[in-house]
């Protein structure tokens, strides 16, 4: 971590600003005191205790099934699925393990670039921002799907004899639920963003915002673009990119900041190898 200093630190209501920036002749930044006054949590620790307990519980169920005094012996259906969700919940919970410790370097200050909280304004602005974004992108998403599904389902029912009204039930409910969730889940993070902590924590491989975490520093990921913004809110735009069984895929952070931060040299930070 480049040698950095405090541009700006301002208490109760007004934004805590800092930018880890090269300033020689400002002192070394107490990430203790800050952090003690944030209280940033670790959020990607939760779900690692769930992923375990989840596995703990298929084991449990995976030997019950095995087990010739127990009243789920000989269902070896639960044994498969047991086995199943074990080795899944022990991925999700590695993943979200190093995530954690990724985590835990930025509340530490270890690979800070700048820290900020954003005001009641800045985070109404972005949360509204991020809703409509996400919301006209599963719109989209629930258009092709359930055209889909139409067409899939509609073949089936013009061409088979028996149970149309069956298939056309199913059909109906699938639909349903899908929009359910493409419409709904909007909404859902939407509150649960306006319950946000509003700390904002920059490093050149990943970012706290807001209670979520992002990071690209994976195999095949980076920063595809990052500047300055002015619309819809002043403040930093990044976009990143990652590879997956779907090939490229990019994500993009609208990021309010305060007018005292200097923008251009975390941008140059960020772009820096």
């Amino acid at each position: 971590m480049p040698v950095g200093a405090m541009q700006g630190y301002i208490e109760n209501s007004q934004p805590t600003i800092h930018s880890n920036l090269k300033h020689k002749e400002e002192p070394t930044i107490d990430f203790k005191k800050i952090n003690r006054r944030i209280r940033v949590k670790n959020s990607q620790r939760k779900p690692v205790s769930i992923s375990l307990l989840i596995a703990l519980i298929s084991v449990i169920l995976a030997i019950m099934s095995l087990t010739e005094s127990s009243p789920l012996h000989g269902m070896y259906a639960i044994t498969l699925i047991g086995i199943f969700v074990t080795i899944a919940g022990l991925i999700t919970a590695l993943v979200f393990r190093s995530r954690a410790k990724k985590m835990d370097t930025l509340i530490s200050g270890e690979n800070v670039i700048a820290l900020w909280t954003l005001s009641n304004e800045q985070k109404t602005a972005y949360v509204n921002t991020l809703f409509r974004t996400e919301q006209a992108k599963n719109k989209a998403i629930l258009i092709i799907t359930t055209i889909l599904i139409v067409l899939i389902f509609g073949a089936f029912i013009i061409f088979i004899d028996e149970g149309k009204a069956a298939m056309f039930l199913v059909m109906i409910v699938l639909i349903s639920i899908v929009s359910a969730f493409a419409l709904g889940m909007p909404h859902y993070y939407r509150a649960k963003n306006l319950r946000g902590d509003g700390v904002v924590l920059l490093g050149r491989k990943f970012a706290y915002i807001n209670g979520f975490f992002h990071n690209w520093d994976f195999p095949l990921s980076g920063i595809q673009k990052v500047k300055v913004i002015d619309e819809p809110f002043h403040g930093l735009f990044i976009q990143y990119y990652y590879y997956d069984r779907t090939l490229k895929n990019t994500e993009e952070l609208n990021i309010p900041a305060p007018d005292n931060l200097d923008l251009k040299s975390i941008v140059a930070e960020l772009k820096s190898k």
